[in-house]
């Protein structure tokens, strides 16, 4: 079932958003030759099933293995050469953190990044392996915002947050861009939403580019914050979820993200943990790709038949793949 959002939403879709096309079209030209431009899959069996022509745009190709480094690096690059001798901060769950690190270190700066205690093991990791220093905290007791705030302001850092920002919200809207421009005019874009960013960015270019096309956001049945948000009308915060999909347990959207997403999305479908199971498990038998929890979700939807009517050329954004073999193992079991 695909729950539609109630109140205002997208009255024309002519709405003053503080991110343009010509900002993301920017943020490409600023990526072009440092973020992979990720390919665009296609599968028959796929097709059949859902009764549709279906393209996966696959930003678990991308560095870093999720969507993240667009918006980080499209955000650090415009950074003052004395911000950047300084550091920048971030706090993530694991994708937004390795790509701010990644970033920082390609830009010859330098992270701290403040994580849950919870982070799988695998994006910790690689957080570290890009030169970051990891800074823990507990995500059901600790305000993790506050937090790096408090650390930038100690040190003199610039924070870089993981969606709610113009620049990060541009970064993340090329991977629509590509996809749009690549396939040419789709009538539905199906996209996860966390903090909201990649369906921001996203519905941003594909809403100019395809006028009358179907923006679809797709959330853990446990962590549903923008689906209440839109029907209450304004952010509201819900318990920290506890889904498997950890780069989609956010509490509550952001305001600049959910501010666009209101007027440009259509509907937010909801899946449940088992759906994403087996959507992952689609994607690693069928199509010979791996995915994390939060980048199978809207493949979820789709695939659970979440999404009614079903358009005839849908694009779907496999948005990360960051996810260690023992992780990945328990959770398929």
């Amino acid at each position: 079932m695909t729950h539609r959002p109630t109140g205002p939403v997208h009255p024309g879709r002519d709405v003053p958003e503080p991110v343009t096309l010509d900002d993301i079209r920017d943020a490409a030209r600023r990526l072009a030759g440092v973020a992979h431009r990720t390919p665009v899959l296609r599968s028959r069996t796929l097709d059949a099933l859902v009764g549709a022509e279906v393209h996966l745009k696959c930003e678990n190709f991308q560095r870093v293995g999720a969507f993240k480094f667009r918006g980080a690096y499209n955000a650090v690059s415009r950074l003052s050469p004395e911000q950047l001798a300084r550091g920048v901060a971030a706090y993530s769950s694991g994708n937004h953190a390795q790509a701010v690190a990644l970033a920082a270190r390609e830009l010859g700066s330098h992270a701290v990044i403040v994580m849950p205690e919870d982070s799988p093991k695998s994006k910790a990791d690689a957080t570290a392996g890009y030169g970051a220093e990891i800074v823990r905290y507990d995500r059901y007791t600790a305000d993790r915002a506050a937090l790096a705030r408090r650390l930038a302001e100690e040190r003199g850092l610039t924070l870089i947050p993981p969606y709610d920002h113009p620049h990060i919200i541009a970064g993340q809207g090329t991977a629509a861009l590509e996809l749009i421009e690549e396939t040419g005019r789709l009538d539905a874009l199906l996209a996860p939403l966390g903090g909201g960013g990649l369906m921001a960015g996203s519905a941003t270019a594909a809403t100019a580019l395809a006028p009358g096309i179907r923006m679809i956001g797709v959330e853990p049945e446990a962590g549903d914050d923008t689906l209440r948000s839109l029907a209450a009308g304004h952010p509201v915060t819900i318990p920290v979820p506890r889904t498997i999909a950890d780069g989609q347990a956010v509490d509550t959207p952001g305001a600049l993200t959910f501010a666009i997403n209101r007027h440009l999305l259509d509907s937010v479908a909801l899946v449940s943990d088992d759906e994403i199971r087996a959507a992952m498990a689609f994607a690693f038998e069928r199509l010979k790709i791996v995915t994390e929890p939060s980048g199978a979700s809207a493949l979820a939807a789709l695939l659970a038949g979440r999404i009614a009517p079903v358009p005839p050329r849908i694009g779907v954004i496999v948005s990360g793949g960051n996810i260690g073999l023992d992780r990945f193992l328990d959770v398929m079991r």
